[in-house]
């Protein structure tokens, strides 16, 4: 990892979701194994508010396919990920996304990135659709072609109309401590890049906001 004195000061915050093959509520947001003992899904972050050093990171976006056997947050095994970047970034934007969460900046992504030890099965430049309600009913991204992620918030009979389903301090939060997470279940979960080849809906979902700051 570079020296913390070649990094610059950082702070991204947004929207983070993912979809994947457990059962409502995902386990592993609870620090459990997961529903059918192995998962694969698709993670998504957004970037409302960013910068690495002068390089301003708003608006940006960081896709990532992984799937690992066991409990992720404890003992578990084949890990594998593939990450998609923003083709829109320019160069000095790929680089600060790169390092951020390749986890060579610190925070929360080098810890997370340590825990998960997963094997890289590539990296690529992508146009990466994004759109997240403003009261979270529903969020979505894709990448036309290979990758196709979407989930409406949960609800119940029982659940006031246009209340969000929502837990706080997780024990398992991917983004973090600290963050709020609002439940949903996927209407789309599809892959097919990298080998993770994949297609289902009706499964968990959930968004998770993030606030990171670096290098520390």
């Amino acid at each position: 990892m570079p020296e913390a004195t070649t990094i610059p000061k950082w702070h991204v915050s947004g929207d983070w979701f993912d979809t994947c093959k457990c059962d409502v509520p995902c386990p592993c947001s609870f620090a459990q194994p997961p529903t059918y003992g192995q998962c694969d899904g698709v993670l998504v972050w957004h970037v409302r508010e960013g910068h690495y050093g002068d390089v301003k990171l708003d608006g940006l976006n960081v896709l990532m396919l992984g799937s690992f056997v066991g409990n992720v947050w404890a003992e578990h095994s084949d890990a594998y990920a593939a990450v998609f970047l923003d083709e829109r970034a320019d160069q000095a934007q790929r680089e600060a996304l790169q390092m951020i969460f390749g986890g060579e900046a610190g925070s929360w992504p080098a810890e997370m990135i340590s825990m998960f030890g997963a094997e890289m099965r590539g990296m690529d430049f992508a146009p990466i659709e994004f759109s997240v309600d403003d009261d979270l009913g529903s969020w979505r991204a894709a990448i036309p072609g290979r990758v196709e992620a979407s989930a409406m918030a949960l609800t119940g009979p029982t659940t006031p109309e246009g209340a969000r389903v929502q837990t706080y301090n997780l024990p398992g939060s991917e983004t973090g401590p600290g963050q709020v997470a609002t439940w949903g279940r996927s209407t789309a979960d599809r892959a097919d890049a990298f080998g993770f080849e994949w297609s289902r809906e009706g499964q968990s979902s959930k968004h998770i906001t993030f606030d990171w700051s670096g290098p520390e």
